[in-house]
């Protein structure tokens, strides 16, 4: 977080437009400089370990590199999300090839994203029926699953599940599976040929090298081991991020009636302080979630300063913690099941006996 002294201002309301109101227009400014470094170091952050990739097969190296080329695949992606939103360089021309560019390696359909992130996951916020993005299943509905569905949601609402969930749910659903109707439909499309296209002339040229120099076993391993493997490291990555973002036992999730901007973009997301080395070379501030929420237009190296104002005039709204595994394990296991009348995080235990007393995480009791 920055040193800067920030005045604090009153608020004049809970509503959104006073949040954003009290950010400095000096957090608006985009920097070419800042954006060309940070892209540069997140190409290299990526390439640099996948040549490494295709030169050893030694077990205890992949699997460092494996984990290097996943980290450097999520600094591409958060700049390629900071670009989707138009917050990355002045051109909105340039922020689209951007963001198409960097979300390439994530095998994420820019127009796709744009709609279910953008316009859906930010316009709705932890909104029953409206947020896809980790929304809760209450009761009533893991009731209603069968055996199979029921064994999926303990799985990817584990301490081990948040990649399997993303995969399945925003990657496959609600992206590339996803059809838009309207106007948003031949965007969509044309970005699913285009990336499409690329991911099969990449895979088959990594192919044909490999039977070339080792045979048919070396022309399956070379792709799988560096496009594959480091795919499903990131998305992990992003799975367990988006899920330290909105999902915690102090977290509510809002019914159609009761939801507010105010309490999505505010109260229902978080600022998480990660490591520095992390942040700095991967994460580009992306844990610092509650200005972003605010306003997707702040650039990712104002973030911070932006926090510092909001944080200073609504201290009780915003949720700070330190990055923690310990965090994270804890609210897997308590965050299983909602009731969105209460605002209360049930366990899985609610389901089979009938909700008691004992059963209820309420927020703002933790």
């Amino acid at each position: 977080m920055s040193i800067e002294a920030v005045p604090i201002v009153r608020p004049r309301g809970r509503s959104l437009n006073d949040v954003r109101m009290l950010i400095p227009d000096a957090c608006y400014r985009r920097s070419t400089a800042r954006a060309t470094v940070a892209l540069l170091e997140a190409w290299l952050l990526y390439l640099v370990p996948i040549a490494a990739l295709a030169l050893t097969d030694r077990w205890w190296a992949l699997v460092v590199l494996w984990l290097l080329a996943g980290l450097g695949i999520a600094g591409l992606f958060v700049l390629g999300h900071d670009a989707s939103h138009g917050a990355l360089v002045d051109s909105r021309r340039a922020n689209r090839a951007i963001a198409q560019i960097c979300m390439g390696p994530s095998l994420h359909v820019e127009a796709a994203w744009d709609l279910g992130h953008n316009r859906i996951h930010h316009g709705y916020t932890t909104r029953q029926g409206f947020d896809f993005v980790w929304h809760p299943t209450t009761v009533d509905e893991y009731r209603s699953f069968s055996r199979l569905a029921r064994l999926r949601h303990r799985l990817e609402w584990s301490c081990v599940g948040s990649g399997l969930y993303y995969l399945r749910v925003v990657w496959w659903q609600k992206m590339w599976r996803f059809n838009a109707p309207g106007k948003r439909h031949d965007a969509i499309v044309r970005d699913k040929l285009t990336l499409g296209s690329v991911v099969i002339v990449v895979v088959a040229t990594s192919m044909v090298i490999g039977a070339l120099t080792g045979g048919w076993t070396s022309a399956l391993w070379l792709p799988t081991k560096l496009f594959v493997v480091p795919f499903l490291v990131f998305v992990q990555i992003i799975g367990w991020t988006v899920y330290v973002h909105h999902v915690d036992p102090a977290i509510r999730w809002w019914t159609r009636r009761d939801w507010t901007q105010f309490h999505g973009q505010m109260e229902s997301t978080t600022v998480v302080r990660m490591p520095t080395l992390l942040n700095t070379l991967w994460f580009h501030n992306i844990f610092i979630h509650v200005p972003h929420h605010v306003d997707a237009r702040i650039p990712f190296h104002q973030l911070p300063r932006a926090a510092d104002h909001i944080g200073a005039s609504y201290p009780g709204a915003v949720r700070t913690s330190r990055g923690s595994i310990g965090q994270y394990l804890r609210a897997t296991r308590i965050c299983k099941l909602y009731d969105f009348e209460a605002g209360q995080w049930l366990p899985y235990g609610a389901a089979d006996r009938g909700r008691t007393d004992g059963d209820r995480v309420a927020v703002g009791s933790l």
